[in-house]
């Protein structure tokens, strides 16, 4: 491992592909060569709900909201975002994103990852409106 690495989450490849259209995924862990430390950028464009959720394990996670506004399902409970918001997300917390009418622009941050994964998916159940 080096000392140092530096990569542009836009020259990394997009690896939400077609499971959920309109969506990027760009995970920056094996970029940066790091053993405890995972930087991605995700947009989601103007109003798309994620139609999936996940957890995880062990690994806890905090997403800064770098663009636009939208709301997060935590479990069952839903929480408006804007901009420059913080969220920290305990491992074992179901979240899924939906974007507002700007998009949802979210860099996500989390620790160590255990060799054989840590992500649980499931289905985003959001509440009726």
């Amino acid at each position: 491992m080096s000392r140092y690495a530096t990569v542009n989450l836009m020259d990394v490849e997009n690896s939400i592909g077609d499971r959920v259209p309109g969506l990027e995924g760009r995970f920056g862990r094996k970029h940066l060569d790091s053993r405890d430390l995972g930087v991605s950028l995700f947009r989601y464009p103007p109003n798309l709900r994620s139609p999936f959720a996940h957890s995880h394990r062990e690994q806890e996670e905090a997403y800064v909201v770098v663009g636009g506004t939208g709301r997060v399902l935590l479990d069952d409970e839903v929480i408006d975002l804007r901009q420059w918001d913080v969220l920290r997300v305990a491992p074992e917390v179901v979240r899924a994103f939906e974007a507002g009418a700007d998009g949802l622009e979210i860099i996500a941050v989390g620790g160590p990852k255990p060799e054989e994964g840590d992500g649980v998916m499931g289905e985003a159940a959001w509440p009726e409106a």
